[in-house]
């Protein structure tokens, strides 16, 4: 699925979208900085019912939320070194016990990702919005 959206009140539809598409429990979230994955999370995780306040995990690398259908796990992988740094927080356990896992930067952790079944999305900045790709 392909989508462009020009201004922020968009990624309420985006979201509509692809919520009916979700088959798998992990999505990665792929872009550069500033690109939306954090703002396109918080609209996600409002959609499903969550009443947390939604903030980027780059410093805490994972978030917890609740939603109605069980746990969601946000991670941000940008600052690890090593895929060991992703053993020693315990990802695997997270992963095998959310509702979902959303993960910001997962190319640290691609190899290990290959075991499970995965969504991803690129969201990419253009000079008049942004351009998402969902598979």
């Amino acid at each position: 699925m392909q989508f462009k959206i020009h201004q922020l009140a968009e990624w309420k539809d985006i979201v509509n979208q692809i919520i009916p598409n979700l088959r798998h429990n992990i999505l990665l979230l792929k872009g550069n900085l500033g690109a939306g994955k954090t703002t396109f999370t918080q609209y996600l995780l409002k959609e499903l019912g969550s009443q947390d306040e939604i903030s980027s995990p780059t410093y805490s690398i994972v978030n917890e939320y609740d939603t109605p259908k069980g746990k969601i796990y946000h991670f941000d992988l940008y600052r690890l070194k090593s895929v060991e740094e992703a053993y020693d927080f315990g990802i695997e356990e997270y992963l095998d016990n959310a509702f979902l896992s959303i993960i910001e930067w997962p190319e640290i952790y691609m190899d290990e990702l290959e075991a499970y079944d995965f969504h991803e999305m690129t969201i990419t900045n253009t000079e008049s919005g942004r351009e998402i790709e969902f598979n």
